[in-house]
């Protein structure tokens, strides 16, 4: 009973998402205006723009989709290169699936739909200090909201006000995502093995940037996720253990 009594209420879990997320949010507002600038200078539609960040909200993809359009490239080009670039999401739905496998299905592909690189890191950083299923879905879902409604917001301010500041894209606005994603990955480094991972995926990524189709970075996740798993086998982290204890 007394454990019921404690349990965060869905409202107050939701707005504590939606708060927890508010810094994510700063980092992606110059991302979003820059998506919105570059769409009023290229073969799109402004009506085009906001209804890419309405269906497909992934600003990697949507940027990379918004180049291969620009050169003409097909539609099959198009489909398969974001896809590549989001498979990523399938280390994060497998890394979240533990902790929302208990939901019902209308739960799980509303989250889904709403998963992006911040939100992950938000809502992990939240669930992983608890056992699976002890925490409901609303702290997911208020990050989810507010990160897809601050996406909206500033796709919209750029495909309204892009045209009056032509050059918006040049003033290294956009690097206010690479220090988002600075900040989303630097918490996670908690052990050696994390960290491995880490850098073997950043120096790949580096080595492998000029692969067609961004299929370095696909390259350079994969080998990142086999040093991690390698790192983590049972008998590696009693070893490492067992050397820390001695």
């Amino acid at each position: 009973m007394e454990k019921i009594l404690n349990a965060p209420r869905p409202l107050n879990e939701f707005a504590d998402g939606a708060r927890d997320i508010i810094p994510m949010m700063v980092g992606a507002a110059p991302f979003g205006v820059i998506f919105g600038t570059l769409v009023t200078s290229g073969p799109l539609h402004v009506w085009h723009g906001q209804l890419m960040s309405l269906a497909v909200f992934a600003g990697s993809a949507q940027f990379i989709a918004l180049g291969l359009i620009a050169s003409h490239a097909s539609f099959a080009v198009v489909l398969a290169t974001t896809l590549i670039v989001n498979l990523r999401h399938v280390l994060y739905s497998a890394t979240l699936a533990p902790y929302v496998a208990h939901l019902p299905a209308r739960w799980r592909w509303t989250l889904g739909a709403l998963l992006t690189d911040e939100v992950f890191a938000v809502a992990y950083s939240h669930y992983r200090h608890k056992p699976p299923g002890a925490i409901g879905p609303h702290y997911f879902l208020g990050a989810g909201i507010a990160m897809y409604l601050n996406w909206q917001v500033w796709t919209l301010a750029g495909l309204l006000f892009g045209a009056a500041f032509p050059r918006l894209q040049s003033l290294g606005l956009d690097f206010a995502m690479v220090a988002t994603f600075i900040a989303i990955v630097i918490p996670q480094l908690v052990a050696v093995r994390f960290v491995a991972a880490a850098v073997t995926a950043g120096v790949l990524a580096c080595v492998f940037q000029d692969w067609p189709y961004k299929l370095g970075l696909l390259a350079a996740v994969a080998a990142g996720v086999v040093v991690g798993v390698v790192l983590s086998r049972p008998g590696l982290v009693r070893s490492r253990a067992a050397g820390v204890t001695q």
